[in-house]
């Protein structure tokens, strides 16, 4: 869809297009059997649709400008498509169709979801699950955001070069939010979607690549890397989860973690540090310490500390929560968590709830920690970690009585 949206500068008209070829396909693929490049056969069928709906459109439109004109009211047109300098670099990438999806006139979190939805192929319910909404307010928002993009004629193309700056933070957090989705899989027994962690990283490599100066770039290719460091490391065969402090630590991509902190290390160097730095730094603590016991919990507390200057989001702040239960102790870390209670995203939040259960666990409150652990199940986390809430409420059973 989102090559087709770049063929033709029209979101809207790429998606039903898209749809209408799909539909297509599903009739005449079981009779004539499947093309040899599918992909091509879609987009090429797409595109034809698409161009088809919009030379309507065009030709109903010059009729009703014909129809003003005659009767002496003015008229103003719309403006065409256009392709600048950028787009033979970015034009057959996917990297260059998340810029094209960016689109300034969006309010920032609509057009990183619609991208999400648009070039990503993530579903509704995906990207509800990341923004902490109820699946039905995402689709409202993308459905207002696709009107407004036709009641606005909003065309899209590839930004100039000078013009990628603007949507720069856009991009980055669609690829964050791409790699998020893959590092704690939805459903299922796999805690990991290899496929799209390494899409995150290759998109992060391409962002550094394009803007080399941008150090912020280069923080989130740091992050990411630091962070898919430990895949192997995160579940056993059967699919279970292993926590951080009981991982293997000789399992970790010790390549992965040298080019992170090297990346990092030059973003710092640029002296404009910035949100995706400072996850990298945190991430760092981690790949640098010998073991879990020797993780500087205090530095990573500060870290999050000064990462709430540029995410002032409750997420962060039960982050925070956590490296502060680790430094100082599990009340500490309970008191900033409870007074997060009664904001409405982390009631959504299932990881909300498995921290205070932890910490509560780790004070001997296990009745409160069982409703804590029950909380967090009635939201459906992924299947891996609901085993391991079970383990949990199954160990607290026999303290509890």
């Amino acid at each position: 869809m989102a090559t087709v949206t770049r063929l033709v500068g029209d979101l809207e008209a790429a998606e039903d297009a898209v749809q209408d070829a799909c539909a297509l396909a599903m009739t005449k693929w079981p009779a004539e059997g499947v093309p040899s490049k599918p992909g091509s056969w879609l987009i090429g069928v797409a595109r034809h649709k698409a161009l088809d709906r919009l030379r309507r459109d065009i030709r109903r439109r010059e009729q009703e400008a014909a129809a003003t004109r005659e009767a002496g009211e003015p008229h103003t047109g719309g403006d065409a498509s256009f392709r600048g300098p950028g787009w033979e670099r970015l034009a057959d990438d996917e990297l260059g169709l998340i810029f094209l999806c960016c689109h300034p006139s969006l309010d920032p979190a609509v057009r990183v979801a619609l991208t999400l939805r648009s070039v990503c192929g993530l579903g509704t319910s995906e990207i509800a699950a990341v923004f902490l909404v109820p699946e039905a307010t995402m689709a409202q928002r993308l459905v207002r955001a696709k009107r407004k993009i036709r009641q606005a004629g909003i065309s899209f193309g590839i930004p100039e070069p000078e013009h990628l700056p603007a949507r720069l933070a856009s991009v980055l957090r669609v690829v964050y939010l791409v790699f998020t989705q893959g590092h704690m899989a939805p459903g299922g027994r796999e805690l990991i979607r290899a496929g799209l962690c390494d899409q995150a990283v290759r998109l992060a490599r391409g962002l550094v690549t394009l803007m080399p100066a941008e150090p912020e770039a280069a923080g989130l290719l740091a992050l990411l890397l630091l962070t898919d460091a430990r895949r192997g490391a995160r579940s056993r065969d059967t699919g279970d989860i292993i926590l951080l402090e009981d991982q293997d630590r000789g399992l970790w991509d010790q390549a992965k973690i040298a080019e992170g902190e090297a990346l990092l290390e030059q973003a710092l160097q640029a002296g404009r540090p910035g949100a995706y730095q400072l996850h990298a730094a945190i991430a760092a603590c981690h790949s640098c310490a010998a073991s879990a016991a020797g993780t500087d919990w205090r530095e990573i507390a500060a870290l999050y500390g000064e990462l709430i200057r540029y995410e002032p989001t409750p997420v962060i702040e039960a982050n925070r929560a956590v490296a502060v239960a680790m430094a100082e102790g599990p009340a500490a870390g309970l008191t900033i968590l409870d007074a997060l209670a009664t904001h409405p995203q982390m009631g959504r939040w299932p990881q909300y709830h498995i921290a205070r259960a932890e910490l509560l666990r780790r004070l001997g409150r296990f009745a409160a920690a069982t409703d804590a652990y029950r909380a967090a199940l009635r939201l459906e986390p992924p299947q891996p970690e609901q085993d391991l809430i079970g383990q949990r409420l199954r160990d607290l059973r026999g303290r509890t009585a």
